[in-house]
């Protein structure tokens, strides 16, 4: 069997307001949480784990794919809810979505500063 990536976990301020925000953007499914875990499930089985751990939380970086009508989902909800985003990493395009690598592209930032980015065209 090949390696597949099953799951991760988030450090957060507040799991549960996280796990909503990636719920509501994703479009995730809600799965049993237990211990110190908040618990979401992407298509493929890949768990997001949210925690929050007793110690300052570094920002990650999170990539997620998705087809061009989820995009225009997440993309409305971001802009509905006030969540400033760019169309760069390097945060100085805001409000703006990108059109590189053959697809379209967000880049915002979590409730616990995490970047997320949104991809409809893989890298490579």
């Amino acid at each position: 069997m090949p390696a597949l990536f099953n799951h991760t976990i988030i450090a957060s301020i507040d799991r549960a307001v996280s796990a909503e925000f990636y719920r509501s953007i994703l479009e995730a499914d809600e799965a049993p949480n237990w211990g110190p875990f908040t618990n979401l499930t992407l298509d493929g089985g890949v768990m997001l784990q949210f925690a929050e751990p007793p110690v300052e939380i570094q920002m990650q970086h999170y990539a997620f794919l998705v087809d061009d009508q989820h995009f225009d989902r997440a993309y409305q909800r971001l802009v509905s809810a006030g969540v400033e985003h760019w169309a760069d990493p390097q945060m100085i395009r805001p409000g703006e979505t990108n059109t590189e690598h053959g697809g379209r592209g967000v880049y915002f930032k979590d409730p616990s500063g995490h970047a997320l980015e949104l991809i409809t065209k893989p890298y490579f």
